[in-house]
């Protein structure tokens, strides 16, 4: 079963706008970036809380998602 960070997370990776403006918000203020993702979230009806974005982004087998958690680390 797919979960809703699962969804979302897919949906704003394929928009390319949304995920260079959320990499650039992360890296200079990871927990308005997660902020912005559950935000996002709402706006397409994929509820979400921070914790579950955390959760799924630490379990993600995505290169490009692993440095941005090592960039984000401190504020995460």
């Amino acid at each position: 079963m797919t979960s809703n960070a699962e969804k979302l997370y897919d949906l704003i990776s394929n928009d390319s706008r949304r995920k260079q403006s959320l990499f650039l918000m992360a890296l200079n203020n990871p927990k308005s970036a997660l902020e912005k993702i559950c935000e996002i979230g709402g706006e397409l009806d994929i509820q979400v809380t921070k914790e579950e974005v955390i959760e799924y982004l630490e379990n993600v087998d995505d290169e490009a998602t692993k440095l941005w958690l090592i960039k984000a680390r401190g504020g995460l």
